[in-house]
């Protein structure tokens, strides 16, 4: 699986909003200068970001952005979906539309699995977690394991 650059400025502009949560809209502007992301690229991804219905716009004076639901019910894959579409693909279409035969026939269970997996991770982590440095369990393990920060 790759992680757009998209995918990962979206994500980081969502924890800056779910950090600010309690403290009003925040402006493009300071969340880019916060997360170090193009200005002109982060307004692309808030403006997805509100018609996907993560964040709400506010014009003014006191305007920004800010989260339209609570941190706690916005999942990373979520934030993902609306930037980048579908977490798992397979030359751009979804793993069950494909078909395999003979010797790659086993390919298709096996990127569905693949894909079971990443949403199982990515739906199960909240950006409330995040932002509270509060991983699930079973995220964490997955992380502390000795070849996960290895590249092969």
């Amino acid at each position: 699986m790759r992680i757009s650059a998209r995918a990962d400025y979206a994500v980081r502009a969502a924890l800056q909003l779910a950090a600010a949560q309690d403290d009003g809209p925040l402006k493009a502007e300071a969340i880019a200068d916060a997360q170090d992301i193009p200005h002109k690229f982060l307004e692309g991804i808030l403006n997805d970001m509100r018609r996907g219905g993560l964040v709400l716009s506010q014009r003014g004076g006191n305007g920004g952005y800010r989260l339209a639901k609570p941190a706690r019910s916005i999942s990373i894959a979520d934030v993902i979906r609306v930037v980048d579409g579908p977490l798992v693909s397979v030359r751009g279409v979804r793993p069950p539309d494909l078909s395999y035969t003979g010797p790659a026939e086993s390919l298709l269970p096996l990127w569905i699995a693949l894909r079971a997996n990443v949403r199982e991770i990515l739906d199960g982590v909240t950006l409330a977690d995040v932002a509270a440095s509060a991983l699930p369990d079973d995220v964490s393990a997955l992380a502390e394991s000795p070849g996960a920060w290895t590249n092969p």
